[in-house]
């Protein structure tokens, strides 16, 4: 890996600890999607299951820790911490792109630490669209399995960013039919992820065709990858790339809304991310359909302090989860599954106009 290749990864995590990388206007869209509170839940909080199955490995509950890094001395020590607290907790983890390894089999390590420390559990690997387009094959997609012993590979697609980043690769013809073509050539599940843009119904109906495992929505409304590009390109002055990035930032499809599309859409799994910073929106996400949550920014800090930190921060959202699951009276995510949801505002003009019905979420348990 070279060494410029090096200092943007640092760059990009330290642009999201210290800057304001959060969406500005837009909203994932889960605030306007609202509970029916239960006064008499008739359920017990200490006998809520959270347990759940998904791409024939069982997690302890329905929560990974998104896609971050390595390839770094930083990305190590955030994966080190990450691996340790998902394997103690039994959930599942991502890590980031896996070209710096590579282009530099030194780095290697900064990725395998994840199996490493976490033999049990459900760990992912990654490529990105853009490598696809550039001529990485099943070749590099196995690679990238071995290296982690890996669970699933996720392929993500990262078109703003790609487009707005000086080094970016904005080249995405012809990616679909890579796709198709490593999941004929792969043993394990391959997931296709939004960096946080999020996935329609017309894509998600695409992806599902090829013969993708599952899909990972990664919508707007949390951090933004041009909102990063544009902090980055501050320190040199790029004027154009700062005018893209500040024009793009509240870019893409709100998370509520792709998650709707794409699970009203498709029979296979949904991973909901982008934006989730509470067991309440987590809650709300698999209440919609959703077969996991995946979080990264309310993890990232806590990370970079060590697994004991990384580990209370999961705890802390499964804790409201549960607690939110015991206030609409679902003792399992199957039962969840079943509750009323009111979308409203904004969310509803949008399903509605979509031709997604709101109202049957409304109705449920009538």
């Amino acid at each position: 890996m070279t060494k410029r290749t090096e200092e943007r990864k640092d760059e990009h995590l330290d642009i999201c600890l210290r800057e304001e990388v959060q969406a500005r206007r837009a909203t994932t869209g889960f605030e306007e999607i609202h509970f029916m509170h239960r006064a008499l839940p008739e359920i017990n909080l200490n006998e809520i299951h959270l347990s759940t199955k998904v791409f024939n490995h069982k997690f302890s509950a329905p929560l990974i820790v998104e896609s971050m890094t390595g390839g770094t001395r930083n990305g190590n020590k955030i994966n080190t911490a990450i691996a340790t607290a998902v394997e103690e907790l039994g959930l599942g983890m991502g890590v980031g792109s896996q070209r710096a390894a590579f282009e530099s089999p030194s780095v290697e390590a900064t990725f395998t630490v994840t199996r490493k420390l976490a033999p049990k559990a459900f760990i992912m690997a990654n490529i990105g669209g853009a490598q696809l387009a550039k001529g990485y094959s099943v070749k590099e997609a196995e690679k990238a399995v071995e290296m982690l012993d890996a669970d699933a590979l996720l392929i993500h697609l990262n078109p703003l960013q790609e487009a707005v980043q000086p080094e970016g690769e904005p080249r995405f013809k012809g990616v679909a039919a890579k796709i198709k073509a490593i999941i004929e050539g792969l043993d394990v599940p391959v997931i296709v992820k939004e960096v946080g843009c999020g996935i329609g119904a017309s894509e998600a109906k695409q992806f599902e065709a090829i013969g993708v495992a599952g899909i990972d929505i990664a919508g707007a409304g949390g951090t933004s990858w041009a909102a990063v590009e544009y902090f980055r390109a501050r320190k040199p002055l790029d004027e154009t790339r700062q005018r893209l990035g500040e024009t793009f930032w509240d870019w893409g499809i709100p998370t509520a809304a792709s998650l709707i599309e794409t699970t009203q859409t498709v029979h296979i799994p949904v991973i909901a991310s982008g934006g989730l910073r509470s067991g309440i929106d987590l809650t709300k996400a698999l209440a919609l359909g959703a077969s996991l949550t995946g979080v990264a920014y309310p993890v990232l800090d806590a990370a970079t302090h060590g697994a004991k930190y990384a580990k209370k921060k999961l705890q802390l959202l499964l804790n409201e989860l549960k607690t939110t699951m015991f206030l609409v009276g679902a003792s399992s995510i199957q039962e969840l599954r079943q509750v009323p949801l009111i979308p409203t505002g904004k969310m509803a003009d949008w399903l509605k106009m979509r031709g997604f019905e709101p109202q049957k979420y409304a109705r449920r348990g009538l």
